[in-house]
């Protein structure tokens, strides 16, 4: 049986991660080296960090960033935001990602899954989808899921998986911030319609909440920011109570 993971997530505006909702009201946590360190010491299985400037300047500045990363960090980690082309995503793998995240670049350009996942290979290519639900629809969103597009959820992903994506991260834009745990039936009918792994984003309030994602939501992992990022639980105490839950993961 795989062990189901845990993965810290880390907005990084200029070196520093922040954390706030849907990029507004943002608030320095620490150094985003650091932190993932300690992420990383604490048990974490990877993690995430995602450029939310994504200039020009902010993508020299977080190219350095992830060479630093892949210098101290010893647990895979994936890179997003601002990733636009195939020269975008082979330079932050060459710095030392060991996958990178696509959203809106994707969805404006779809084929720009299969060239990365041609010249890298399907585990390197992590599709991010944010999703909003309206009367029982799942709309595909941009822009921090203030802008809706025509795609919906379960058609685009099963085309990302068709297209070379390795992962599906899936954030249910209702859910995102509100810390009352993941759409877990949605997740649930997610993970049974692909074959690649679906990464659960954007809700996670609680111990119990990550636990939902897995034995309800069948989620291959679990992303969560705040929980971690300002001391609510631990990495190990979060692993103890799902091993306690008999889920399979890492300790």
């Amino acid at each position: 049986m795989l062990s189901k993971r845990i993965i810290p997530c880390l907005d990084v505006k200029e070196g520093r991660t922040v954390k706030g909702i849907h990029f507004e009201q943002l608030r320095d946590v620490g150094d985003a080296v650091e932190l993932g360190e300690h992420y990383a010491r604490s048990g974490a299985d990877e993690l995430v960090y995602l450029d939310i400037s994504a200039t020009r300047e902010g993508r020299h500045t977080f190219t350095r960033l992830v060479e630093r990363i892949a210098d101290r960090i010893h647990i895979p980690f994936t890179v997003g935001g601002g990733i636009s082309s195939l020269d975008d995503a082979a330079r932050l793998l060459d710095a030392g990602a060991d996958k990178i995240s696509i959203n809106s670049a994707a969805l404006r350009n779809p084929a720009l899954i299969d060239s990365i996942a041609k010249r890298y290979g399907s585990q390197f290519v992590v599709v991010a989808i944010d999703a909003r639900c309206t009367d029982g629809h799942w709309t595909v969103c941009t822009h921090g899921g203030t802008r809706a597009t025509e795609r919906e959820l379960f058609e685009w992903a099963a085309e990302a998986e068709q297209r070379g994506a390795g992962e599906i991260l899936f954030t249910s834009m209702n859910h995102d911030g509100t810390r009352h745990g993941y759409p877990c039936d949605t997740l649930a009918s997610l993970t049974a319609a692909l074959h690649i792994p679906v990464i659960a984003s954007g809700g996670a309030g609680s111990a119990n909440d990550i636990a939902d994602a897995f034995t309800l939501g069948h989620a291959d992992a679990a992303l969560a920011a705040s929980i971690f990022h300002y001391g609510e639980i631990s990495i190990a105490a979060l692993k103890a109570i799902l091993h306690e839950r008999g889920i399979h993961v890492r300790r």
